[in-house]
């Protein structure tokens, strides 16, 4: 599956984005998503994931109550709502999809599909 982020921007600390990924050439369904992030001079992190179903979905402690991750399957889309956006969350986002469902995400393996990055600039 391709897969295609979009919503990056900049803004002021507090504020909202919403970050897409839109996904193409694959059975979308078979797929967990996830997000991840990469911060200038910092290794990429994993933010949040979600599976099939949207049943079971998972969060780094640093954005819980503030970020949520959605996915839309008939528009084969996953969503990062952003919320009380810190300084800290600036960085490159990723999404990712992988068919080995959520534990492919916590466990740190190798995921199958990666979209191209959406940058997050969130000023003080």
């Amino acid at each position: 599956v391709q897969l295609q982020a979009s919503g990056g921007g900049l803004v002021k600390a507090g504020d909202s984005l919403r970050l897409s990924c839109a996904a193409s050439g694959g059975t979308f369904e078979d797929y967990g998503l996830g997000w991840f992030r990469q911060a200038p001079e910092k290794e990429r992190e994993y933010v949040a994931a979600i599976s099939w179903s949207g049943g079971s979905i998972d969060y780094i402690d640093s954005v819980k109550g503030r970020f949520t991750i959605s996915r839309d399957n008939a528009k084969n889309t996953v969503y990062l709502q952003m919320n009380s956006l810190k300084p800290e969350d600036t960085a490159v986002y990723y999404c990712a999809a992988d068919r080995g469902g959520m534990g492919s995400f916590l466990t740190g393996r190798i995921l199958e599909s990666w979209g191209q990055g959406t940058l997050v600039t969130v000023s003080s």
